[in-house]
């Protein structure tokens, strides 16, 4: 293949200038507006749980609320075709949607701040509160993305992708660091579990949130493109929500109906003598693959019924896929493949992480030093780099090199697992991990930027995405089992070797994928 996300060779002077487009500026603040949810789900909340009692096998099931990242594609054409009353017309499509997702987002994290997840009945009430959360915030990500790729032309897509991933970083840092020096400033310990500290804690991010609902209310609107021609007015938008809420309420019903057979199922699978987590894992993604089935299934007897257009759902969910199969042939499973299995290793490592470092031993203070201040510094290193390497050398190749780096930095936290909470160790594996989630994150962004069409922006990278996180995220929920059924060596010499296949991926796209110039150009308004 020739590089598909590649872009010209330009001088340092130039580099520079374009890192100080207001475009990209504006993307480190959104950036850090849609990191700052992130890690309230997964390991901010996971120390909250795990503080107030819950069972390890339990919190990493909490991974499963930030699932609606990788189902956001379902909306993310109503986030995109569909106006908001006022907002739209004041603000535009994509502010006005950025501000509704971020003040939904503020709303959620001040749900989870009012719940104690160790009073009766909490645990339950959280995990609403936390679907919610990754709904709102997954919701900000399709505006943020399509805004991203919109505002700017695709040859500053690497150096936007690095300011982006720059501020998101911060938002985690702020999620994760700050957030754990509140919770032990307030006073909740391991020792003396307090509720109200974790209670102060969610309400302070919850008003971080307010960077993002300000660059919203200041940056300009992009251009828009391919506006549909099927939606004429509110009957059409209202007959369209419809549809939608009752193929949710339909998925939701078939997902619950299945669960009592999945869980035989998984019985059934673990006495005849499956390992570890495999039964479950198995026995819920089928329970998932079937309740999409149905949902899809009861979608096309509504569109039968005249519920709605065909033509208005054939522009709107149907086109976007088959362009992207119109422009990339063959090569377009291939392609779809390295996207959902490329960060396989890191996010599956990820689940657990900070619980791993809580049971080496290692106090809050210190993971939120080591993992979060000192991590973000070198997540940040390393994305600079990574669109710098982009730049000089593809994004393809630095693909490759940021998937050789997943697999074997994995490796190295099974000395950690070993060392009795090194503190040297710790600092320097946390190194290696975050300048190679920075570098391969930078290339891997401007990747998938570069794999969209303008005319269908925000669906085809939600799709993208969504791909991206769904089957680690899945497996991701089983860590806590696998762990506890095997120990923590096996278990990350077991994510290193998940990330061999990808190499395999990366090196048949190089040479086979055609190149795809990003669709028409993207200028900023």
């Amino acid at each position: 293949m020739t590089d598909s996300a590649e872009a010209p060779v330009v001088s340092p002077r130039a580099t520079i200038a374009a890192y100080l487009h207001p475009q990209v500026a504006a993307l480190l603040f959104l950036g850090f507006s849609s990191g700052l949810p992130f890690l309230l789900i997964f390991a901010t909340l996971s120390l909250w749980l795990r503080e107030a009692g819950v069972e390890r096998a339990a919190v990493t099931y909490f991974s499963w609320a930030a699932l609606g990242y990788s189902f956001k594609f379902v909306w993310a054409p109503l986030v995109d075709k569909l106006p908001l009353p006022v907002l739209t017309k004041r603000l535009g499509q994509r502010r006005g949607w950025m501000l509704v997702a971020q003040l939904a987002v503020m709303a959620a994290i001040a749900s989870m701040a009012f719940t104690d997840p160790a009073a009766a009945g909490g645990l339950t009430l959280m995990a609403v509160a936390a679907v919610a959360l990754g709904f709102s915030s997954a919701t900000q990500d399709i505006v943020v993305d399509a805004y991203r790729i919109e505002a700017v032309d695709v040859s500053m897509q690497a150096l936007l992708s690095s300011s982006y991933i720059a501020g998101y970083r911060c938002g985690m840092l702020v999620a994760g660091a700050v957030a754990l020096y509140l919770a032990a400033g307030f006073g909740s310990t391991a020792e003396s579990y307090s509720y109200e500290a974790w209670r102060l804690t969610y309400l302070c991010m919850a008003a971080t949130m307010l960077v993002g609902v300000a660059t919203t209310l200041v940056v300009r609107e992009p251009v828009r493109r391919n506006v549909s021609t099927y939606f004429h007015g509110a009957l059409d938008y209202a007959r369209f929500l419809i549809l939608f809420a009752l193929v949710v309420a339909c998925f939701v019903v078939a997902f619950v109906g299945f669960g009592p057979a999945a869980d035989a199922a998984t019985r059934w699978l673990s006495e005849a003598g499956l390992p570890g987590g495999l039964p479950g894992f198995v026995c819920q993604a089928l329970r998932l693959v079937a309740a999409l089935a149905i949902g899809i299934a009861f979608a096309l007897v509504c569109v039968k019924s005249g519920l709605v257009q065909r033509n208005m759902v054939q522009d709107t969910y149907v086109a976007p896929v088959t362009d992207f199969f119109a422009r990339y042939g063959r090569a377009a499973i291939a392609v779809l493949l390295l996207v959902g299995f490329y960060r396989v290793s890191d996010i599956v490592l990820g689940v657990i992480a900070n619980v791993f470092y809580y049971d080496v031993g290692y106090s809050k203070e210190t993971i939120a030093t080591a993992t979060k201040v000192f991590g973000l510094w070198m997540t940040i290193l390393g994305g600079f780099l990574g669109g710098w390497l982009a730049i000089k050398y593809g994004v393809m190749r630095v693909l490759m090199l940021g998937a050789v780096l997943a697999a074997a930095t994995n490796l190295l936290f099974v000395a950690l697992a070993m060392s009795d909470g090194n503190l040297p160790l710790l600092y320097a594996v946390i190194a290696a991990d975050n300048l190679t989630a920075g570098l391969a994150s930078a290339a891997f962004v401007a990747y998938l930027s570069s794999l969209t069409s303008i005319s269908f922006t925000a669906v085809q990278y939600a799709i993208f995405s969504s791909l991206m996180s769904l089957f680690p995220k899945l497996l991701g929920g089983y860590t806590g089992g696998i762990v506890d059924a095997f120990g923590y060596p096996t278990f990350f010499v077991g994510t290193a070797v998940i990330g061999i296949p990808v190499l395999f991926l990366v090196a048949w796209v190089m040479r086979n994928a055609p190149a795809q110039p990003g669709g028409e150009s993207r200028n900023s308004a």
